[in-house]
């Protein structure tokens, strides 16, 4: 057999699957003892499997398909590219125009003086670039020792060895030596969860001087950057408390710190402009995006960086890069799709029209008895799923637990939810409408109603 279509039926598809395929962030054993969901198709905002079923995506993919689904100028683009130049690298002196065009729109609409562009081929890859890019500006600026990057607990950035390391995940660490050297994390500011007494103004200031601490501890000659997400994905969609992210930015200035802003997720219209810095009055020195740059079309990152930070960089050969550096195919269909986000008003959408109603049909769900806190950043939200809503409380069983019951009922009510721990998120695709948003929720209330049954018949709607 030479080829499969999406003719099969159901069952022989996922036994070639659990035969061949290996699963990212699975259990495979478990997996193929279930069988995998198989996509077919997408449209808009909804997804079709091999059992017919319409699917609306609450979750935009992983977070990046930001204009939605079957967009063919984007084929088209793809097609076109593949036939003039299907590949060229950017090694040895060479470029080509694709790199060059998408290279100067990014530091067109970047924020500041963020006016250079590293290449990758998603995320991970370019926060593994940032490790080098920070370590080797301060070795040229005649500061070698200043090799530390800080992160904070529960952060993801990625899943290579050296940015699953830059993460914060105790998972992930768990497994395969993480993490690396020379890399530090600091507390998460999610009040809900780990706030205590605390005001949630107090507690922010707390948790962002934790940074100061940790810069006091270890020294200030030694630290190269702090990394962070300006709102927690992966994590759980953290919106960190009013006040944490201006004493971030006092203190990275103050100690003559790198502030990398992770807008792998943020970035590219995700909280109402651009970039989560913009929301956030933020001024990294260096951006990580990915995502959302070709909304998931093709697989691309970047790293881009001050005028400052590549000028420093520049004299010397920076001995770091990838085959798929600036792929022209890649640079070709991300520079169309930000095309379409300008002429469709795409984060104008998002900011008058999307981000309003889904924040206040979102906000009302604080009114279900499991659900005790609902956050939303313009179309990143979530909520906190609890037995016990005046004292935040954790549920008795084994965390994530809650969570995956939800996530459960939102598939069998064709929606695609996610969870994290027992906090419930999604990140639709930017272009949903108010009418889309309704059928979401709807939806959501379903599962969490059947949610809440499945708890009570189990036993387990209880506080730890």
């Amino acid at each position: 057999m030479t080829a499969i279509t999406n003719h099969m039926p159901t069952a022989e598809l996922q036994a070639l699957d659990a035969a061949h395929h290996m699963h990212p962030f699975t259990a495979n054993g478990d997996l193929a003892a279930r069988g995998a969901r198989v996509i077919t198709g997408a449209r808009g905002v909804f997804l079709t499997d091999s059992d017919g079923n319409w699917i609306l995506d609450g979750m935009a993919g992983l977070w990046c398909v930001n204009i939605g689904y079957g967009r063919d100028e984007l084929a088209e683009v793809a097609a076109r590219q593949m036939r003039e130049l299907p590949y060229y690298n950017t090694f040895f002196q060479t470029t080509h125009v694709p790199a060059i065009a998408l290279a100067e729109k990014l530091a067109e609409l970047a924020p500041g003086d963020l006016n250079h562009v590293f290449f990758a081929s998603g995320g991970s890859e370019a926060n593994d670039t940032n490790i080098r890019l920070v370590r080797t500006y301060w070795a040229e600026k005649g500061k070698p020792s200043k090799r530390i990057i800080i992160s904070r607990r529960n952060a993801y950035h990625g899943s290579t060895v050296g940015a699953a390391s830059l993460g914060g995940m105790a998972g992930m660490h768990a497994q395969g030596g993480l993490p690396i050297p020379d890399i530090h994390h600091i507390d998460q500011p999610d009040w809900w969860s780990e706030g205590g007494d605390l005001t949630p103004e107090e507690f922010g200031l707390e948790r962002a001087r934790q940074l100061e601490r940790a810069i006091e501890e270890l020294g200030e000659d030694n630290i190269a950057a702090f990394i962070a997400e300006p709102v927690q994905g992966a994590g759980g969609v953290i919106v960190a408390p009013d006040g944490y992210w201006p004493e971030i930015q006092r203190i990275c200035d103050e100690h003559e710190i790198l502030l990398i802003a992770d807008e792998v997720i943020c970035g590219f219209g995700r909280t109402g402009n651009w970039f989560g810095t913009q929301t956030l009055n933020l001024r990294p020195d260096i951006m990580t995006v990915a995502k959302g740059l070709s909304s998931g079309y093709q697989p691309i990152g970047a790293s881009i960086v001050s005028d400052e930070v590549a000028e420093v960089i520049g004299r010397t050969e920076f001995n770091h890069g990838y085959t798929y550096h600036g792929h022209p195919v890649a640079a070709a269909v991300a520079l169309k799709n930000l095309e379409i986000m300008e002429e469709e008003d795409v984060i104008g959408h998002v900011r008058d029209i999307a981000a309003p109603h889904l924040k206040e049909r979102w906000e009302a769900l604080t009114d279900h008895p499991l659900v005790g806190e609902a956050k939303i950043v313009g179309m990143m939200a979530s909520i906190a799923l609890t037995p016990d809503k005046k004292r935040r409380a954790a549920f008795v069983s084994e965390p994530g637990t809650v969570g995956l019951v939800c996530r459960e009922r939102c598939f069998a009510n064709n929606l695609v939810m996610r969870h994290v721990g027992d906090r419930m998120i999604i990140a639709p695709p930017l272009v949903i409408t108010p009418d889309e948003i309704d059928i979401l929720i709807d939806r959501a209330r379903v599962a969490l109603d059947e949610t809440l049954d499945e708890l009570k018949s189990r036993d387990l709607l209880r506080a730890a």
